[in-house]
């Protein structure tokens, strides 16, 4: 319980303590609420990457670009949603999710 508590604050938007740093890495699981669909994402905040694609951690937000599928990722720190953009030629769509520490 401990370390759910744990990973929760380091992923949530919180004050700065200056004795605590955020882990290094945090393993996020994100589920698809229309499928049930649920993969693993990774978080790097030392080198800012999500599974290993550069990213920007911002205080409120992560995104990434994954080329692999074309997606554009934002991940909003403080409620867990996952907002992805898939471009198309005939418009692209976009994906609701939600992560959370696992």
């Amino acid at each position: 319980m401990a370390r759910g508590v744990a990973a929760l604050a380091a992923f949530a938007v919180t004050a700065p303590l200056a004795a605590q740093a955020p882990p290094r890495a945090l393993t996020l699981t994100c589920t698809n609420p229309a499928s049930g669909a649920t993969w693993q994402i990774t978080i790097d905040y030392q080198r800012a990457t999500v599974d290993s694609n550069p990213a920007r951690v911002g205080d409120t937000a992560i995104s990434w670009h994954d080329p692999h599928d074309g997606g554009h990722y934002t991940l909003d720190r403080a409620s867990g949603d996952l907002t992805v953009v898939i471009a198309s030629s005939t418009g692209g769509y976009f994906l609701h999710d939600h992560c959370r520490p696992r």
